[in-house]
């Protein structure tokens, strides 16, 4: 339980910073509802339990192809942030209304590009890998059991953070009409794309 403790508390830590992620977290929100919201930072979640599981149980082949390949990756991903925030700064808003319907391919969509987001950054390892050393989850005795109990807790801490935030940004949603919602668009797509264009710029600045 400790263990599981302290991967909750490490999943917020990850989780909260504000990045790409969580712009486009909470713009959807207003956008969309909670749902859509949540699920799109569920996407991350998931990915960051991805990652702390390759760190935690020390997957060295997995890490090192990742950390190889990161260039690319991150290639793939600045350009995908840059197509997400030029949609996003032209999406036209629709009514907001809190009983409209969330589709399945919408859930899918917000789920798997936010998956896919955070799974191109895969520094990402690095940082689990150190942590994971300093909570002495490599230990031969129970190592095992307590890289379970930190991957589950990274999910949970995670998932709980994009809860959170959805949730309240949900509570704000109604003092949002189309023309502060298209406004939302325009920041939103601007920022996301600046967090891409950044993505870019470091892998120039790196090689």
């Amino acid at each position: 339980m400790l263990f599981l403790l302290k991967g909750i508390i490490l999943g917020l830590s990850i989780a909260a910073p504000v990045g790409p992620i969580g712009v486009l977290c909470i713009r959807r929100t207003l956008a969309n509802g909670m749902g859509i919201g949540f699920i799109s930072g569920l996407g991350a979640a998931t990915a960051d339990a991805i990652y702390g599981f390759i760190a935690a149980l020390g997957i060295s082949v997995v890490a090192v192809f990742l950390l190889d390949h990161q260039i690319y990756l991150r290639l793939i991903g600045g350009i995908f942030l840059l197509y997400l925030g030029y949609t996003t700064f032209r999406s036209i808003p629709a009514e907001i209304s809190a009983n409209a319907p969330i589709s399945t391919g919408g859930l899918i969509g917000a789920y798997v590009s936010t998956v896919f987001l955070t799974l191109t950054n895969p520094m990402t390892i690095l940082s689990f890998a150190a942590v994971f050393a300093g909570l002495g989850s490599g230990d031969k005795t129970g190592g095992y059991m307590a890289s379970f109990f930190l991957v589950i807790g990274v999910f949970l801490g995670s998932a709980l953070w994009w809860f959170i935030l959805s949730g309240m940004v949900s509570v704000l949603r109604n003092k949002f009409d189309k023309k502060r919602l298209h406004w939302v668009n325009r920041f939103s797509g601007i920022t996301i794309a600046g967090f891409g264009m950044f993505s870019l710029i470091t892998i120039v600045v790196t090689r």
